[in-house]
């Protein structure tokens, strides 16, 4: 892991975007360059960036419908870990949409014994993050996925 940038709680990234498909590109290139930058092994920025663009796909999908020009906001800010004696650096990610309120009860994905494609996003999700949790704010729908930089494997350079 190389050495994480010592942040503030301020925003690193802030994006405002459409609800299209094609602007997915756009968050995949900037968040890269900031999990790098935040000290996540090339597989942890990998794992984020699928789980990231698989949130915001289904918000497209089933929140706005198919609907091109409805709003997504992105927002990524530093956070540490302090529990359990342990430290570390890592990151928050919000993301809000003013979709129809979420049922949290049927906020669930297929059963991973079902062959066929679809469904796995959630788990996808869930599987990548250290935390994830879905709220109705107001008018808005926020997911807010958290995941802490892995320390290294390596030991101290002699």
């Amino acid at each position: 892991m190389k050495s994480p940038l010592n942040l503030s709680r301020a925003f690193l990234l802030k994006l405002k975007l459409r609800s299209h498909p094609k602007l997915l590109c756009v968050v995949r290139g900037a968040m890269e360059p900031l999990m790098e930058m935040l000290g996540f092994s090339e597989s942890e920025c990998r794992a984020i960036i699928r789980a990231v663009d698989e949130a915001l796909s289904n918000i497209m999908r089933h929140s706005y419908h198919g609907r091109l020009d409805q709003v997504i906001d992105v927002s990524c800010t530093p956070v540490q870990r302090r529990a359990h004696a342990e430290t570390g650096q890592g990151v928050e990610i919000l993301i809000l949409d003013c979709g129809p309120a979420i049922d949290l009860a049927k906020l669930h994905g297929r059963s991973l014994h079902e062959i066929r494609p679809g469904g796995l996003g959630l788990h996808l999700i869930r599987d990548t993050m250290d935390s994830v949790e879905y709220t109705r704010t107001g008018r808005f729908n926020r997911l807010r996925m958290v995941k802490y930089a892995q320390p290294s494997k390596r030991g101290p350079n002699p």
